[in-house]
């Protein structure tokens, strides 16, 4: 199983990946060995998770929950499971 994740950063940024063991991946960014990213902006929460089949299929959504504002991924995280949100202009 592959799995999409959402954390939050100390500076309340969002960062978002792919893995096959969340746990894991989750200690590895909060001793610095994960990503250049969250290596400065450690501790890392993290806020959501969603489960795939294939690596290819959990890529996909990682771009996509990536393209969206961080408006829209706090929507994500608090509501679940969804596509793109519209923005506050375009409702």
């Amino acid at each position: 199983m592959w799995y999409v994740y959402i954390i939050k950063c100390k500076d309340k940024s969002f960062y978002t990946g792919i893995t096959t063991n969340v746990n894991s991946r989750l200690q590895k960014h909060n001793s610095g060995r994960a990503s250049k990213y969250t290596r400065a902006r450690k501790p890392v929460e993290l806020l959501y998770t969603e489960k795939f089949i294939s690596r290819s299929k959990a890529q996909s959504r990682e771009v996509e929950i990536k393209s969206f504002s961080a408006e829209n991924k706090r929507r994500l995280i608090k509501y679940g499971l969804g596509l793109r949100f519209p923005s506050a202009l375009e409702l």
